[in-house]
């Protein structure tokens, strides 16, 4: 299945995207998507509703993140191994965490908010993990069990917050509208291999980062493993699994956003999102 939450922000809907590519209303059926409403119990649920009968809904609505605001909002640092060299950093023998704030979701075609006094702001194409299933010292065998499913995310960062502010990476990523996700999530079964996904990102149609997620230094059952050993993950929770080089750090100059550029992001199975650049202004 490909879940969406659709409407303006504050009264979002769930929906389905059926056969044809339209959306159907799942408000009779869930409030939202979020917490229980997204564990195995209530996804097979919506697998055996019967889409014919469920309302489609008109027009082009703005998609929102397909999951309500989860509880934890988590990244994980230098994955790939390119994007470790090409940040000049040491390949991780452990996997990197990281929180983003849950209140800087937005929805994948929403603007991109350059934050005050921000100067460094840079792109990163990634793989979420949605929780569906609350998750503690999991093995690695069982870790697919527990997840509702994937969907694309934009990992906003801004450098000179993340990088010259003390050291706290958390700085740099947790500004509004610092986590697109979407347009969909996907479930497992829609997915042939998660570790074989192809990503992308452009600025202005120009393309920037190109990987698969067979170039993962941990895979999703690791990162869903690993991360439950040292904290409960709960249904809706988010963990995004880290970025192919190509980001605008690691050029040579570097390369940060202005106001006007737009960025596009796509991967197999998970869809495509557009952010329009814009500068904070005072009220955001």
């Amino acid at each position: 299945m490909k879940l969406v939450r659709y409407g303006q922000p504050g009264k979002e809907k769930p929906g389905l995207i059926d056969a044809d590519g339209k959306i159907r209303d799942l408000s009779a059926i869930i409030p939202d998507f979020a917490g229980e409403y997204l564990n195995r119990k209530s996804l097979d649920k919506l697998a055996r509703a019967r889409l014919s009968r469920l309302p489609l809904v008109r027009g082009r609505p703005r998609l929102a993140a397909p999951i309500a605001q989860p509880g934890n909002f988590i990244g994980v640092g230098l994955n790939y191994i390119d994007h470790a060299k090409e940040a000049g950093l040491p390949v991780p023998s452990e996997p990197i965490l990281f929180n983003k704030a849950p209140n800087c979701i937005s929805g994948p075609n929403d603007p991109v908010v350059i934050p005050k006094n921000g100067t460094k702001l840079d792109w990163e194409v990634e793989l979420a993990i949605v929780i569906g299933d609350r998750a503690s010292h999991v093995s690695e065998r069982a870790a697919t069990d527990y997840i509702a499913g994937f969907c694309l995310a934009n990992d906003v960062s801004e450098r000179a917050f993340q990088m010259e502010r003390g050291g706290q990476w958390i700085k740099g990523k947790c500004s509004p509208t610092f986590g697109p996700l979407g347009p969909w999530l996907v479930t497992p079964d829609e997915i042939p291999n998660v570790q074989r996904i192809e990503l992308w990102l452009d600025v202005n149609g120009k393309r920037m980062q190109t990987g698969n997620t067979k170039t993962m230094i941990f895979n999703v059952k690791k990162l869903v493993s690993y991360i439950s050993d040292f904290m409960v993950l709960d249904p809706g929770d988010v963990i995004i699994t880290g970025t192919p080089p190509g980001v605008g750090m690691g050029m040579k100059p570097p390369r940060y956003l202005e106001p006007g550029d737009v960025m596009t992001l796509g991967a197999d199975f998970l869809g495509e999102q557009s952010q329009e650049i814009i500068a904070w202004k005072r009220g955001m």
